[in-house]
């Protein structure tokens, strides 16, 4: 016997509902296992264990889309204004290629790379004309090049590294003008390395309870203003 229309519609929600709740323990239960001992670290290949679920980061749920929105809203305001746009973004950690996405909408040629490879293989299917590299920073032919990038960016990355100041330092030499930005709890993590580059401004912005942290800075080493 056919079930009733609300009868069917009720079976497709509890489905739906079961389906995202079965998604969320298995992705929570195997980032636990993919991330252990990868703060500071430089823990490459634990890193790409994260990618071997569906987005492991859940980059496409309404907080990480109002991340995405505000970082390039304070990259345009901030370094890119009042041009409408830059000539080149160098996205460091840019995992899938979300936040690429918005970066490519401000200059002529966002490049992204990340320790993952599997990552990088699914930001070159979202942005096919973008440039994307796996890999880690130091490992690019380029990274001794001086202002080879009008901006570099470094979102919600710092704390996964175990040198910070090296990366900063390095993003200093390679951009014109540098950002980053971190979760404002683990600040202690990287803020007192952040604080000693040139500044030029600081932002917060907040979802619901979570809170960022951004700071910016132009380079006179890369060409900066």
């Amino acid at each position: 016997m056919k079930l009733p229309v609300v009868g069917e519609v009720d079976l497709r929600e509890l489905s739906d509902r079961l389906r995202t709740r079965a998604e969320t323990i298995v992705r929570r239960t195997w980032m636990k296992y993919a991330l252990r001992g990868v703060g500071q670290a430089d823990a490459h290949r634990r890193l790409d264990l994260a990618y071997k679920v569906r987005d492991p980061w859940k980059m496409e749920s309404p907080q990480e889309q109002f991340r995405f929105a505000e970082t390039t809203r304070i990259v345009r305001e901030r370094l890119v204004a009042p041009a409408a746009r830059v000539g080149s973004i160098l996205e460091i950690g840019c995992g899938e290629g979300h936040q690429t996405e918005h970066l490519a909408t401000l200059c002529d040629h966002v490049t992204g790379i990340d320790v993952s490879a599997t990552a990088v293989e699914r930001a070159r299917q979202r942005l096919p004309r973008a440039t994307f590299a796996a890999g880690d920073l130091f490992a690019q032919p380029w990274v001794d090049e001086v202002g080879r990038f009008d901006i570099v960016t470094a979102f919600e990355v710092l704390y996964y590294l175990s040198d910070v100041p090296k990366t900063l330092r390095a993003m200093d030499r390679l951009g014109k003008a540098c950002i980053v930005t971190y979760f404002a709890p683990a600040a202690r993590v990287v803020e007192a390395h952040v604080e000693k580059m040139p500044i030029a401004g600081r932002e917060t912005f907040r979802f619901g309870d979570t809170e960022w942290k951004a700071a910016w800075w132009r380079s006179s080493l890369g060409g900066g203003a």
